[in-house]
């Protein structure tokens, strides 16, 4: 299957720079695959769309502020770093700029209120990517240095630089386990006031985690969609979670993924025990694309993605391939917003 048959033409102007006013005020394009017909709607509707006894499963990964700016020691020249994952108590891996210059052995400060963190690199990989080891010279705890000195990693398609509203609004406002680089962006539609109506319809909510990594901002360098490959990814499944799953798939229930970091865990981990889903922790890199056999998951609350993308091929995994693009024609001619900070769609 080639790549370029997940393509569409998106206009620039198109991709959201700023959130919504409200999360609740998004727009929401709801997709019927069954009728293969798709309704506007906003994505403060969504307890009225859903069903008394559906099972809302979130991801409740937390965004750190992994983008650091800094200088090379001692020339003073500028540094990038994006933090991807921690690797061990010392070592990271990270994303640098420019990665041309920061060979082994380079040591990188980053300053801000007087706190400093030090990064010396250890080990030099491809496109940018570099192992690092993170260290604060007063031996303070590097987390709450980071979280001092990092900025909010918005998405590079956000083209400005965070500012302090981000900090609420590039997080869901059930986020609890730190670790991601990127929010899980469908749950950012969800606000106190729609989740307090999504329980009182009756919609049952679970929690699962999986840490989004630098594969959600990877592009896809292959011609052939089933060369590529998803970086694996921190997963966790409490046994409160797996009960709730369990009980829903056991009924009968619509399970409803908040997401494609969500789809893909919970079905990365059903394929690996027969279509059930225990609690547990791991990795997961299930690449997802048509055609797949879904096994959990029978609704998708996902944002508008990027042409050609691995999310964009999990959406049409699931909704269709035609049908899909077609909604997605649509939305470009209709004016949603696209990306992170972009509108919504609802696939049933």
């Amino acid at each position: 299957m080639r790549v370029a048959d997940f393509d569409f033409h998106l206009p620039p102007e198109l991709i959201a720079q700023h959130p919504a006013p409200e999360r609740a005020a998004s727009r929401l394009m709801v997709v019927d695959r069954a009728a293969g017909t798709t309704t506007g709607f906003r994505t403060g509707d969504l307890p009225g769309l859903l069903t008394r006894g559906d099972l809302m499963v979130v991801n409740d990964t937390r965004v750190f502020p992994a983008r650091l700016h800094g200088q090379r020691v001692p020339s003073g020249g500028r540094v990038e770093c994006l933090l991807l994952r921690r690797i061990d108590e010392e070592r990271w891996d990270a994303l640098v700029h420019p990665g041309q210059k920061l060979r082994p052995g380079t040591v990188v400060r980053f300053e801000r209120d007087g706190v400093v963190l030090e990064a010396e690199i250890l080990e030099q990989r491809t496109f940018g990517r570099r192992t690092i080891r993170m260290a604060r010279p007063d031996s303070g705890d590097v987390d709450a240095a980071i979280d001092t000195i990092g900025d909010v990693p918005l998405p590079p398609y956000i083209r400005r630089a965070p500012d302090a509203r981000d900090r609420e609004r590039y997080q869901t406002v059930y986020a609890r386990s730190r670790g991601s680089v990127a929010a899980p962006t469908a749950g950012l539609h969800l606000g106190h006031d729609t989740i307090a109506r999504l329980d009182a319809a009756g919609i049952e909510r679970a929690a699962i985690t999986l840490h989004v990594g630098y594969g959600t901002f990877q592009p896809i360098r292959t011609g052939e969609v089933e060369a590529h490959r998803i970086d694996p990814e921190p997963y966790e499944i409490g046994e409160t979670a797996s009960r709730a799953i369990g009980a829903a798939l056991d009924a009968g229930r619509r399970i409803l993924a908040v997401g494609t970091t969500t789809t893909r865990t919970l079905e990365a981990v059903a394929a690996e025990h027969g279509g059930t889903v225990p609690a547990g922790a791991g990795y997961a890199d299930l690449f997802i694309y048509p055609p797949f056999r879904f096994r959990v998951v029978r609704g998708l609350l996902t944002n508008f993605h990027l042409p050609q993308s691995s999310l964009l091929m999990l959406v049409c995994a699931f909704g269709g391939r035609e049908l899909v693009l077609e909604a997605y024609r649509r939305a470009v001619a209709e004016r949603y917003r696209f990306y992170s900070y972009g509108d919504a769609m609802l696939l049933l």
